[in-house]
């Protein structure tokens, strides 16, 4: 069976969903159709994440974040030539869109070239962006005509599932799932007694990291605690808060190393889909304190393995909670990570894409593939 994948957006999140799809179907061959956005990381490296075997990939050289009615018009035109190309050489079995532009120019390309096996992943809603509620009125009139157009949509989480059925389009979930087994905590000794709270990702609006810095803000006099956002990102000038460090962009190895030396993980995200950075700091075995937003409450049974708030000084009160109950932080981790274990592991709910993309068709041998690409 051959996937073709498409996807602008070639980082942070979304390149991890798509890895982790290729990761847990080794037998399938998957082609990556991708942008690419130099300014967070390089297409080079993350293709260099990828499985070798059984991966190829296709650049789309047009593709682009904003919208843009000219340039989007010439993504589409050749996004839809790569996709007649494959299908001409029988390279698709099924075609797995990512994010709302890839969806939404992803289902029209289909369309064109008769492709009838699609699946829409929106892996974060975008008309939750809370950026104006005519931005928001805008994105959902993008997904209810994307919708009409075709395709399957298979959100990543139960909550998410819910808002694209309020808005009237039908859809399914899976839920998001990381490799548990490759997030063993290591036994590190922490570096200090300080109280630490981390986050990880792009510092963008839908982060939220003012209220992150309103939060850090509260304990600016306290040498007791220190806060960490692991990332970088053009809104990075709202973290002012003289205990937050901004480390940018590093390894995934260092981000590890990070959370196992934190106390607890923080997530002020106005929505999710449902977050890698969370789901690896559970199977980290740390306890998360999570802004009530699409996404994040599937992750959180509250008062075990972590809890939600909807207020800064909510988040306030449960770090002086944490910070002055250790013990319950540590339990609180180990439950974490069997709860990951349970409900978030790839190999497990990645099997439900599988059935979804299934077909019949036989699979062309490694020549012929490389040929066509």
């Amino acid at each position: 069976m051959i996937i073709v994948h498409v996807v602008e957006p070639f980082a942070a999140g979304v390149s991890v969903f798509v890895r982790s799809l290729t990761e847990s179907m080794p037998d399938e061959l998957h082609i990556v159709v991708h942008g690419e956005r130099k300014k967070e990381v390089s297409a080079a490296a993350v293709k260099n994440t990828f499985p070798k075997n059984n991966v190829r990939f296709i650049r789309w050289q047009s593709a682009q974040r904003s919208i843009h009615p000219l340039k989007d018009f010439l993504a589409l035109a050749e996004l839809y030539k790569i996709l007649r190309r494959l299908k001409r050489k029988n390279l698709v079995d099924a075609v797995h869109l990512h994010s709302s532009k890839s969806g939404f120019l992803g289902r029209i390309a289909c369309r064109m070239a008769g492709i009838e096996k699609v699946v829409y992943t929106p892996n974060g809603a975008p008309f939750l962006s809370g950026g104006s509620s005519i931005a928001n009125f805008f994105y959902q009139q993008i997904e209810k005509f994307g919708n009409r157009i075709g395709g399957e949509v298979v959100c990543c989480s139960a909550s998410e599932q819910k808002v694209y059925g309020k808005l009237g389009v039908r859809s399914v979930y899976v839920n998001n799932g990381i490799s548990v087994k490759s997030f063993n905590q290591p036994a590190v000794k922490k570096e200090n007694d300080v109280f630490t709270v981390i986050t990880t990702g792009r510092i963008e609006n839908q982060k939220n990291p003012a209220l992150f810095n309103e939060i850090a803000s509260y304990f600016e006099e306290f040498k007791q605690f220190r806060f960490i956002w692991a990332g970088d990102g053009q809104e990075k000038h709202l973290l002012t808060s003289q205990n937050i460090q901004v480390t940018g962009w590093v390894s995934s190895e260092e981000i590890k190393r990070l959370v196992v030396q934190a106390d607890v993980y923080l997530s002020t995200s106005i929505f999710e889909g449902l977050s890698f950075g969370v789901l690896e700091a559970l199977a980290l075995n740390k306890p998360v304190l999570l802004s009530e937003c699409v996404g994040n409450k599937d992750v959180v049974k509250k008062g075990i393995n972590g809890d939600i708030f909807t207020n800064k000084t909510e988040a306030i009160v449960k770090i002086l909670s944490y910070f002055n109950n250790r013990d319950m932080v540590d339990v609180m981790g180990q439950h974490s990570r069997d709860i990951c274990k349970s409900e978030f592991d790839m190999f497990q709910n990645f099997l439900d894409y599988k059935r979804i993309y299934q077909t019949k068709r036989s699979t062309p041998d490694h020549e012929t593939l490389q040929a066509a690409i």
